[in-house]
Parts: structure tokens; C-alpha cells; sequence
């Protein structure tokens, strides 16, 4: 969060103006605000003051803006993700795959055979275990991961562009810190690299 008002600091010492906008909350709300607008909140819905729905309307109003920046490509988040874990880790088996991106393994199931379809994936047994097969990306897989890769990034910059912008890495420190402390409570096992884990 420092980091986050010594950015905002800067960006409003080059402009030469004060805009209370660009600055974090903290810094513009003392904590009885913080508590008076919550209560505020809470009077016109008690939705808005439970996270769970938040973060659950959150994730609907991303879905559809990353529909609108990739539709041209017919990928959806859950598939983009699975791509971008075996771009990032390599050749894998389902089961790690669905680890990978904290999804039910019947999920993944039903993904990769969609994405083999198109030609994206590939599928091939495993020398160890012939029983076990393993996914990887093909050419065109990888290739279709890179052009989209600037319009997935609009997606994810809209979900959180109306936040000011001093506000939003701190925002996401605290989705992070919240995903690592509540992680071992999911149903749905997900592997949380640990700092500088490959």
C-alpha cells in the first residue's frame, strides 16, 4: 500500500493539481468514515456489506467484460486460465492441471477435450503410466495465447479501473493475501506457489 500512495504522490507532484480521485481510500477516509459509509451501504442493501456476494457479483461483471475484449476468440476464462497454467508450467497431467488452476478435476475433464478439438491442445499417455495422460499446448495453442493475450489483459485492467488508481495494487495484495490465508478451506485443492516458486 505504501507503494501504492508513493506512486499516486509522484503522479500528482508532475500534474501540479490535487485530485482526491487518484489518491487510496485510507488516505482520504479516516476509520468512523470508513465505518458511517459501510452503515450507509448496508441501509440500502445488506448484500453490500457481505463479501462473499461481492466478490460473487465481482466475478459476473469480469466474466462479461472478458466475453467482450475476447470474444473474438472463443475462449472463456476457465479455458484461458488452463492455457495459461501449461504455458507456464509445461506438459502435465489432468489432475496437476486442475491443481494448477484450483478447478474440479471433472471439470478440467470436460475442458481439455474442447480445447484438443480445436487443435489447441494435445493429449498423449504417459511413458510411466499409460493410464495417466498428459496435456501440453500445441503451436497454434500457444500462438492463440499470445494475440490474445492483450485483450484478456483489458479485461482484467477493467474489473478493477474504476477503483482510483492508487487504490488498485493494494486491492489486489488484499484478494492475494486473502486467497493465501482461506486457501486450505476450498473443497477445490489449489497449489499456491510460495515466493519465488517456480
Amino acid at each position: 500500500m505504501a507503494g501504492g500512495r508513493a506512486r499516486a504522490r509522484a503522479m500528482s507532484g508532475r500534474r501540479r493539481i490535487h485530485c482526491k480521485h487518484s489518491e487510496p481510500m485510507s488516505a482520504m477516509l479516516s476509520a468512523s468514515e470508513v465505518k458511517q459509509r459501510l452503515r450507509a451501504a448496508e441501509q440500502r442493501s445488506p448484500l453490500l456489506v457481505r463479501p462473499g456476494f461481492l466478490i460473487r457479483r465481482l466475478h459476473q461483471l469480469h466474466g462479461s467484460l472478458f466475453l467482450e475484449e475476447t470474444r473474438a476468440f472463443g475462449i472463456t476464462p476457465v479455458q484461458y486460465s488452463l492455457m495459461t497454467a501449461l504455458a507456464e508450467r509445461g506438459e502435465l497431467d489432468q489432475n496437476s492441471l486442475a491443481l494448477e488452476i484450483g478447478l474440479e478435476r471433472t471439470s478440467v475433464a470436460e475442458v481439455v477435450p474442447r480445447l484438443q478439438e480445436r487443435g489447441l491442445l494435445e493429449r498423449r499417455p504417459s511413458r510411466a503410466d499409460g493410464r495417466v495422460k498428459l496435456v501440453r499446448l500445441t503451436r497454434k495453442g500457444r500462438s492463440l495465447l499470445r494475440r490474445m493475450a492483450p485483450a484478456a489483459q483489458r479485461a482484467h485492467d477493467r474489473t478493477i479501473e474504476k477503483l482510483p488508481a492508487g487504490e488498485r495494487d493494494a486491492f489486489l495484495l488484499n484478494l492475494i493475501a486473502l486467497v493465501e490465508a482461506n486457501n486450505d478451506a476450498g473443497s477445490v485443492p489449489f497449489r499456491l506457489p510460495g515466493p519465488g516458486t517456480p
